[in-house]
Order: C-alpha cells, then structure tokens, then sequence
C-alpha cells in the first residue's frame, strides 16, 4: 500500500484571515488539521505550533513510536500555549482543535482534540471516524439534539476540549483500524462540514478522476456556499502496489 495526498486551505468568504493549518506529509504517512479556536487571542498561533511540531517529527519511525510521538507534539503544544497565555495576562486563551491521521502499511490511526474531523470514504460510503468535542455532541449523545440538528444549532461553534484551551492535562482520542486500496481519508476543519453536507463531500470524494485535486474541490463548493469560516481539507487515498511489486513510494 502506498498514498497520495491533496491538501488546499482557503480564508473563507467572510474572514480577513486564516486560523486554520494543516500537515501533509505522504513520505512518512502524516498529515494533519490544525483549527485556531474562534473568539480567542491568537487562533493562528497556537494552529501554527501543532504545524511546526508535526512538520519536526523525523522519518525512519515505526508505527507506535510514531504515534507517541504526534501525542509528545501535541501536548507540547498544549504545554507552551498554556505558558504564552499566562504571560499574555489572566484571561487569555490561544487554543487549536487538532486532527491527525497516521497511516503505515494498510493500518490507520487517527489522534484528535476538538471539532476537525476525519472521514473515510470507501466501498461507496462515507463515515466519520471521529467523534467532535463539542457541546452539541453531548446533546446528541443525551438525546436532547437530534443529529441532523446539530450542525445549524445556534451553539453549535462551542468546543468543549482543544489544545491549550484550560489547565486541565489535555485528552486526546483516539481510533485505528484497516485500510484497503482505493480507500480515500479527508482531513477538514469544521469551515468545511459546516457548509457542505455530507452527501456533497461524498460526491467529491467519489470521483476518481485524475485531474485536478479533490481538496480543491471540496473547498471550492464549501465557498460556493458561501463558507463563512476558514476551510481547510486533506485528502489521502490509498494505492496497492502494483502487481505486488515493491512499494514505488508516496505520490503527491
């Protein structure tokens, strides 16, 4: 198995600028989105740190010293944000959600804190394999909110875990699992799913035509929709090697 990635990220139609960053690094199967906090200091700081410490991590890793080491770089991160809010002064809070995909041989792992998200595309269905931390997903799990509910909710911008948000050690979740040849993965900020619905990103993804990048597409309908945040998307698609001859390597 071997991959090949897109990745675009757009200030939307209604901001001066962009808090997201992302990560896309097929030689050593990482990539990333990072979504500065809305309403804090200095969103694109702490989503510019989670970039820079995962765009560090070395090559030549195996699959579990790399996931320990994307867990070190987000708690850093957490760590140094929290540090820079106290020395900005009390009440100041810069903070990023963040999503990872780490992928090696045809095994996944996703680690992620807050409302960016992972979806995997395959055998023509789309699924989302992360689960937001966000109060109106605690109002779904309580049976309060339904699901296609939620995403117009008036409360539906509030996070309620994210790196360098509170004092607290942060949790960072996490899910694995089997990769099969054709399988497509999108990273996205919350810009994104927000103005697309999901029938829309499947469609996208759906297409397997070479031309053009799949990222730039889904950014451009979320604009069309006149996306009212940044938007940030990461495609990955896994390719089998052919004829069962030796891995011809990451394609970008």
């Amino acid at each position: 198995m071997h991959y090949r990635s897109w990745s675009f990220t757009h200030v939307g139609t209604v901001r001066d600028h962009n808090e997201d960053a992302l990560v896309d690094r097929p030689e050593i199967g990482l990539f990333g989105v990072a979504d500065g906090a809305g309403g804090h200091d200095s969103g694109e700081v702490a989503s510019a740190l989670l970039r820079e410490n995962l765009q560090a991590i070395p090559a030549g890793l195996g699959p579990a010293e790399m996931v320990g080491r994307v867990r070190r770089a987000i708690t850093d991160a957490h760590a140094a944000l929290l540090d820079e809010a106290r020395r900005r002064g009390p009440g100041t809070v810069i903070a990023s959600t963040i999503v990872v995909l780490l992928l090696h041989g045809d095994h996944f792992a996703c680690l992620w804190a807050g409302d960016s998200r992972l979806y995997l595309f395959g055998d023509g269905r789309l699924q989302q394999l992360s689960r937001d931390h966000s109060l109106v997903q605690e109002m779904v799990d309580a049976g309060i909110l339904r699901p296609e509910d939620a995403e117009g909710h008036p409360r539906a911008n509030i996070i309620t875990r994210a790196v360098g948000a509170n004092d607290e050690p942060l949790e960072v979740d996490k899910v694995t699992g089997h990769v099969q040849p054709g399988d497509r993965f999108l990273l996205c900020s919350d810009g994104l799913f927000k103005a697309l619905a999901e029938t829309a990103v499947a469609e996208v993804l759906a297409d397997p035509a070479p031309g053009g990048s799949p990222a730039e597409r889904l950014i451009e309908a979320a604009l069309a929709r006149r996306a009212s945040d940044n938007v940030t998307a990461v495609v990955v698609e896994a390719l089998a090697a052919p004829d069962g001859g030796p891995d011809p390597g990451p394609d970008t």
